[in-house]
């Protein structure tokens, strides 16, 4: 059986490097829409709202068809909000996969200096400055205590 890994946490708190690692240790397929939203835009800086949104529902539509093949999926979105969580783990049960979820956390003080450190050499990263650090946390919904899950930090 497959299995869905999802990636939850804040900017910069580890989830591409855990997810590097999953790819690598299950041989599964790793999904990154940051990833993507820079290689479609070509700009690390420009958020856009509405082609993440497209993007995210490509994906979304794409990998149920990878776990039908008996292929492990990585989802590296950040999973902000429950909805997304719970959109991700019914897919999951539809296409006959197990799902992990996966709190990728580490203290504020050392993702802020990780984000300050990326945004000198972009790639396929975003530039985040630290006032978008402040800001999008308000677009963060902590795991519900409810929602079974496994601590990285």
């Amino acid at each position: 059986m497959a299995t869905v890994h999802l990636i939850h946490g804040y900017l910069c708190s580890g989830k591409t490097t855990l997810a590097k690692e999953l790819e690598r240790r299950t041989g599964g397929v790793r999904f990154s829409l940051d990833e993507w939203m820079t290689a479609v835009t070509g700009d690390p800086i420009r958020l856009d709202d509405e082609l993440y949104e497209r993007l995210y529902g490509l994906v979304m539509g794409l990998w149920p068809s990878i776990t039908e093949g008996g292929l492990d999926v990585i989802l590296d979105f950040g999973f902000w909000t429950r909805r997304r969580r719970d959109e991700a783990r019914a897919a999951a049960t539809a296409s006959g996969s197990s799902v992990r979820l996966y709190l990728v956390r580490c203290p504020d003080d050392i993702a802020r200096a990780r984000c300050r450190e990326r945004n000198k050499n972009l790639g396929a990263d975003y530039h985040i400055s630290d006032e978008g650090y402040d800001a999008l946390r308000s677009k963060f919904e902590p795991l519900g205590s409810d929602e079974e899950h496994e601590l990285v930090e």
